[in-house]
């Protein structure tokens, strides 16, 4: 049924079906989980951050590397670059005085992955 005044559906049943509420409560990963997966999401919606990763796909870069990539500052980059590294996204390995970044692992490549297949459906 429509409600007149909100023009929104509105149920008109009010039944709880305690079986399924029960099972997927049962099943539901800890707040704190959710928590760390909502933060992880929020990282990829960074379009500078995007890049970044993108470009870690193919080669292990170093800062000034990457901001000459995309045309950015190496402070804006090293920003970048620290949230990456905190969620455990990206990892780096020092040559001297040069600090090369790579991708963590596999994981963040599958999500992408899985992501670019979400939205060329």
């Amino acid at each position: 049924m429509k409600d007149k005044e909100n023009k929104t559906e509105v149920c008109e049943v009010n039944v709880i079906h305690e079986d399924i509420v029960n099972k997927v409560r049962g099943i539901m990963p800890e707040e704190t989980k959710l928590y760390d997966l909502a933060a992880l999401f929020k990282v990829f919606g960074d379009t500078t951050r995007i890049k970044i990763l993108c470009a870690l796909f193919e080669s292990e870069m170093c800062v000034c590397d990457i901001a000459a990539l995309l045309g950015m500052s190496q402070s804006a980059v090293s920003h970048q670059l620290r949230v990456l590294k905190q969620n455990k996204l990206v990892k780096f390995r020092k040559e001297g005085k040069v600090v090369y970044y790579s991708l963590a692992d596999d994981h963040v490549k599958k999500i992408f992955e899985q992501g670019f297949n979400h939205i060329n459906e």
